[in-house]
């Protein structure tokens, strides 16, 4: 019986490697950087894109001042890890009309590292 636990146990962390790791925040930080040519952590600051500090736990659409396409305003996503690994990996696929340019990131640790890194970034 504990046998079978464990090996199901194993498969879905196999087939969910970006969730199953919770993130390295200090790598995230480095991952990061390809995102602040739009993007930065500062509470307040805008830029092509919008500020991600507090990202994690946020409603999309809602930073203040920033001017969202209607498709981001309109998707209502609760930003959490699976909902930001969705995102990240393919932005235009998860909110279609999005006016985010960037083609994703493919790789799994990398979304797992900038979410961990997200999730504490801007914090007060």
């Amino acid at each position: 019986m504990i046998s079978k636990f464990v090996a199901l146990a194993a498969a879905t962390l196999i087939a969910s490697p970006a969730l199953a790791q919770a993130g390295d925040a200090a790598k995230g930080k480095a991952v990061f950087a390809r995102c602040m040519a739009c993007h930065t952590v500062d509470p307040g600051v805008n830029r092509l894109g919008p500020s991600l500090a507090g990202v994690v736990g946020r409603t999309s659409g809602t930073v203040p001042g920033f001017a969202y396409s209607a498709a981001m305003k309109n998707a209502k996503i609760r930003w959490d890890a699976k909902s930001l690994d969705a995102f990240l990996a393919k932005p235009t696929a998860k909110v279609p009309g999005s006016k985010m340019i960037f083609a994703g990131l493919p790789n799994p640790a990398d979304r797992a590292n900038l979410i961990a890194y997200l999730a504490t970034a801007g914090k007060k």
